[in-house]
């Protein structure tokens, strides 16, 4: 089992830039897909972006395409959310969550270990 830790998160203007990091542990990200998904106050999780677990695949939310980029370093065990352009609307919790059967999946129902998030906040 996988266990996953974000940090990064915090409090930035609009048009400002944040990174997230996912850290795994107990066993090697290399064997999962990945997946950033959001959840603001009030309304359901929602996808946001992933990557196959080689790093040669990756897909985004319409809602975040050319402003984020999801990336991973295996021998590191962590994943990547490089955030650009932030809006307010972009403020929630993030977490990030690992499927092992690497679907390709942007439903939150294929992800089967989930971290605790961690949270951005955009002030306009």
């Amino acid at each position: 089992q996988v266990r996953l830790v974000e940090s990064g998160g915090g409090l930035v203007q609009a048009g400002g830039s944040l990174r997230l990091s996912c850290a795994a542990s107990g066993r090697a990200l290399g064997n999962y897909d990945m997946g950033w998904f959001r959840q603001a106050a009030g309304k359901e999780r929602e996808f946001v972006a992933g990557i196959s677990w080689s790093g040669g695949r990756r897909y985004y939310a319409d809602s975040v395409k050319g402003r984020f980029t999801i990336s991973r370093d295996n021998p590191k065990n962590t994943v990547y959310l490089q955030m650009n352009s932030l809006k307010p609307e972009d403020t929630a919790v993030y977490s990030c969550a690992a499927d092992r059967w690497r679907r390709g999946s942007t439903s939150l129902s294929s992800y089967e270990f989930w971290g605790q998030g961690t949270q951005v906040t955009v002030s306009s």
